[in-house]
């Protein structure tokens, strides 16, 4: 938060003196705005008319110097520095930092010896110098010196300024779509994941609950098991006797008298 307020300090001060200068006065201002150690963006000021009048005029060469700060690198810097105003030591410094700054656009992973040939620095030990004391510190970038795999691993970078005209917008677009649609598919998947886990527990749920029954069963097997068991070996259930008939002492009476009877006829015969 504190990078950002005074970068919005910085420009503000010199948006308002470019307004209000012409021609090589405005030389000055670009050479301090160039030169402020906490100030890395200069398309607000390149967009004042007074500078864009530049264009074409003796110091001309002025106002392409902002444009590679504003969008160039230390390389580029060098590779026309014949035509471009001398940089002081505090510029050199400024556009070291900004030449990091696009190189970790592009990759979170930095080998040292890519750092140290877009740079102009001679060994590690310079490099790490730079890497701690003008970058880290100040707030430019935020990551690890990796002295084992010799590269510096970003994990956060100030942004530069967009440089007009599609190609970068088409970059930028291009991530943006690509961090929507893996946004896209990690909220799927969390859903998914979700979703899973909640049949998960209805699973569980139901197989406590079939897990409860199944004991609930085998208790009231084991009670009536030893139900069985506390009742007496061999005990038999008593028959139910049927109800004698009624007695009829005259009916048992004829019925002697009819065997008598035959009796006495059986041994008459017999004698005759």
């Amino acid at each position: 938060m504190e990078f950002e307020r005074r970068q919005a300090e910085h420009i503000a001060k010199f948006v308002e003196q470019a307004s209000s200068l012409k021609g090589a006065e405005l030389t000055t201002v670009i050479v301090e705005a160039t030169s402020e150690p906490s100030l890395f963006a200069f398309s607000e000021i390149l967009a004042v008319p007074n500078i864009l009048e530049l264009e074409g005029t003796g110091n001309s060469c002025y106002l392409e110097l902002l444009r590679i700060f504003a969008y160039g690198t230390w390389s580029e810097y060098k590779n026309v520095g014949s035509c471009l105003p001398q940089l002081h030591p505090n510029q050199i410094i400024k556009l070291k930092q900004l030449t990091l700054l696009t190189l970790a656009e592009k990759t979170k992973l930095l080998p040292y010896d890519t750092l140290m040939r877009e740079l102009d620095l001679s060994n590690v030990h310079e490099l790490e110098e730079f890497l701690i004391w003008n970058s880290i510190y100040v707030g430019l970038v935020e990551g690890v010196l990796n002295q084992l795999n010799r590269r510096f691993e970003v994990r956060f970078a100030a942004g530069r300024d967009m440089k007009p005209g599609p190609g970068q917008l088409d970059t930028i677009i291009e991530k943006l779509q690509n961090w929507r649609f893996a946004s896209a598919n990690i909220l799927l998947s969390i859903e998914n994941q979700f979703k899973w886990m909640d049949s998960m527990t209805e699973m569980e749920h139901k197989t406590k609950l079939d897990q409860m029954g199944q004991e609930e069963r085998e208790e009231k097997e084991e009670r009536e098991e030893k139900e069985e068991k506390r009742t007496p070996r061999g005990r038999k259930k008593l028959k139910t006797l049927e109800p004698l008939p009624d007695f009829d002492p005259d009916t048992a009476r004829v019925a002697r008298m009819k065997r008598r009877l035959k009796r006495n006829m059986d041994k008459r015969r017999s004698t005759t």
